[in-house]
């Protein structure tokens, strides 16, 4: 698993597409949060970064993908697969060390924006009056949905040996479970079952853990979805090798 988790993370940084895919994204981000007037932190008129954890799941919607697209549909599309399995490599060690490898360079993409934190707290008045507690719990609600993004990005990747074509599906399946339940729940032939229907997605469990208060249901919610689809990878996987 450490090696090919290494091989991951070399071929990456060693990649133009690496720093494209980050500065797009620090790039948007840092429009977003403090240029844009709609969205900027300065119309507000206090430290927040309400709006930035408010945006942030959309735009790693497709940073996320863009990181893990190429995860095992390269390995298809090349051929490398088959030759992998016969190395003492098993579907496990495969699997885990392309999950790890993406979940590690989308945190380092996420590093950088720590300076909106010290910006703020810097500006505010008098200086260092921003809730800092609030903003941690806000950061692990959103590393967590990092992970469950990462675990569905790479499921994509396992399903197609086009690139493209599993960006899309990555990108389609993020935004049916981060959303599209809470968008369901909103209509009124499902008005009964409406809290229910609202909690199997991941934005009522991103919200929850954005307050600032890590319960442990919604870190739970998190990482079983993202034990459910790195599962659903690993069945594609065994399949394509009892194929090969």
């Amino acid at each position: 698993m450490w090696s090919i988790f290494k091989k991951e993370i070399n071929s990456f940084l060693n990649s133009l597409i690496a720093y494209l895919v980050m500065g797009v994204f620090l790039v948007s981000m840092g429009l977003l949060v403090w240029v844009f007037p709609d969205t900027a932190i300065f119309e507000y008129g206090y430290a927040d970064m309400g709006i930035f954890f408010n945006l942030a799941p959309y735009v790693l919607m497709f940073l996320i993908p863009a990181i893990t697209m190429k995860a095992l549909a390269e390995e298809t599309k090349s051929g490398t697969f088959e030759l992998l399995m016969t190395k003492p490599i098993t579907e496990l060690k495969l699997l885990l060390g392309k999950y790890f490898a993406g979940l590690v360079l989308v945190f380092i993409s996420l590093i950088p924006t720590l300076v909106y934190y010290f910006s703020l707290s810097y500006l505010s008045n008098p200086v260092g009056n921003i809730d800092t507690a609030g903003i941690i719990g806000a950061y692990i609600g959103l590393l967590f949905l990092a992970s469950s993004y990462t675990g569905i990005g790479i499921f994509s990747s396992s399903l197609s040996e086009n690139q493209i074509v599993s960006f899309i599906i990555a990108v389609f399946i993020s935004f049916i479970v981060f959303m599209g339940f809470s968008s369901i729940s909103d209509l009124a032939f499902v008005s009964e079952l409406d809290i229910q229907i609202d909690k199997i997605g991941m934005l009522a469990h991103y919200d929850a853990l954005g307050k600032g208060v890590i319960d442990f249901r919604d870190v739970l919610y998190f990482i079983s979805i993202s034990s459910l689809f790195l599962g659903a990878t690993y069945m594609v996987l065994k399949l394509r090798k009892w194929n090969s």
